[in-house]
């Protein structure tokens, strides 16, 4: 959730539909009312849900009109709070009703706190079942966060879903390294010519890019953005530090090589991108800074309100391609209903009918197509065709089947109690960090090896 809680700035650029004016008055009354209570006959009972208070104020007014259809239509009183995820709120929420055993009904739960609160949830089998036999496989993300021995225990959600893919500055990638990302990734109606984006050639554009004064803005600090970069980069070596029995894999010949490519990285990043969080790479962007990041569109929609040109500027498209594919990082969202909810069958109803691929598309249009559907045939949608400027600027944001991209979390597959350590403690960018600062590849997995003992 790392990019959910960065932006507390409400009045985003506004969808196309809609005028500047209407979206800071939606921006106000999403701020004047945190939470909606529907009433109805109440035939169906009361059901309540939070959900995550979205960065963008119209993604918050376009769901209370959805909650506001499903409680017309099936007669139910429906209680719904919007928390935000800023100071940790919504986390601090989860705990204490799993602690008190009462709360909401429904609640929104992200990434590793489902395997955190997973003998507490209910079985969604029947869910999930029925939604990926409508609308496809569910991502790799969501499969292995979403289930606890084998079973759904909560359903992937749109909502705050996000892909934290390459974004390039159009020009300085053709002034500087000899790169069309607009070419390579067209928008729609295009034919994908990527064979040649691979990790050597982001590697010769790095070291372009940073001759010119405009280096790449990946950084090294422990935060989620950067382990998810860092994840993405060793898994398209197939370099795992610790594999899915929970056996230690640092001294692989796979991380070595993985190491090695990254030694070489290190020295065209930024010269503090070891202190830098999630925010770092957005303000270098936005600035002028940086010509090419890792990052949700969140960077580039505050650039359209900010600093127009450069946003006029931008283009997001796939992970370039290891040895082992193309490895999209990627962050879930999901959808979970507590064993000591109160209205079970109008939780999961409610959850069916949110994640309905009408509603979906209408929330993921309000938010300017930052809200990625976990779903494989949701991502072949239109929403994203004519989002700009420039057009076609977010229509490679999510990952789609001619982009051979597998949606990847830092530390998969590892068993999720220990790669949840591994990546709260920031141990892959903390390796990099000291390959900059000099640190041999023999050094840097020695010191990942203690570590990792620690976890296991």
């Amino acid at each position: 959730m790392a990019k959910n809680m960065e932006h507390g700035t409400k009045n985003i650029l506004a969808p196309r539909a809609a005028t500047r004016r209407k979206v800071l008055k939606y921006g106000a009354a999403a701020s004047a009312l945190p939470w909606v209570h529907i009433r109805t006959a109440g035939a169906a009972g009361t059901v309540s849900i939070f959900f995550w208070d979205h960065w963008v104020p119209a993604g918050n007014v376009e769901m209370r009109k959805q909650v506001a259809v499903f409680a017309d239509k099936t007669k139910t009183e429906v209680k719904a709070d919007f928390i935000t995820s800023q100071g940790g709120q919504t986390l601090l929420t989860i705990n204490a009703e799993a602690q008190a055993r009462r709360g909401h009904d429904i609640i929104t739960i992200a990434n590793w706190n489902v395997q955190d609160h997973a003998d507490k949830l209910e079985n969604v089998d029947d869910v999930v079942g029925r939604l990926v036999g409508k609308y496809g496989q569910a991502n790799a993300v969501s499969n292995y966060l979403g289930k606890s021995k084998g079973k759904w225990v909560a359903v992937p959600s749109s909502w705050g879903t996000q892909n934290k893919g390459p974004v390039a500055r159009i020009s300085m990638f053709k002034e500087m390294a000899g790169i069309d990302v607009t070419k390579m990734y067209p928008g729609v109606g295009g034919k994908i010519d990527d064979a040649n984006w691979t990790m050597d050639t982001m590697l010769k554009a790095a070291e372009a890019c940073h001759k010119a004064g405009k280096p790449f803005g990946i950084g090294l600090g422990t935060t989620a953005d950067n382990v998810d970069t860092a994840g993405a980069i060793f898994a398209s070596y197939g370099a795992e530090l610790i594999d899915k029995d929970g056996k230690i894999q640092i001294k692989s010949a796979a991380v070595r090589t993985a190491l090695e490519y990254c030694q070489k990285l290190v020295k065209f990043l930024p010269a503090d991108a070891q202190s830098w969080d999630d925010s770092s790479n957005n303000r270098a962007l936005i600035a002028g800074n940086a010509s090419f990041i890792y990052n949700p569109p969140s960077a580039w929609a505050v650039a359209a309100r900010d600093a127009p040109a450069v946003a006029q500027d931008c283009w997001h498209m796939p992970p370039p391609a290891g040895p082992k594919g193309r490895f999209m990082p990627h962050s879930m969202n999901f959808w979970a209903i507590w064993q000591f909810a109160q209205n079970k069958s109008a939780a999961k109803d409610l959850i069916e009918f949110l994640m309905q691929s009408e509603n979906v598309d209408a929330r993921s249009t309000a938010v300017l197509g930052y809200d990625l559907p976990p779903y494989e045939k949701m991502a072949e949608s239109s929403v994203w065709d004519n989002i700009g400027p420039p057009v076609g600027t977010v229509y490679n944001y999510p990952v789609r089947k001619q982009h051979n991209t597998v949606s990847h979390l830092a530390h998969m597959p590892a068993p999720p109690e220990i790669a949840v350590q591994v990546y709260n403690r920031g141990t892959l960018p903390t390796m990099l960090a000291k390959l900059k600062a000099g640190e041999s590849i023999d050094q840097v997995i020695t010191w990942g090896q203690r570590e990792l003992e620690g976890f296991i």
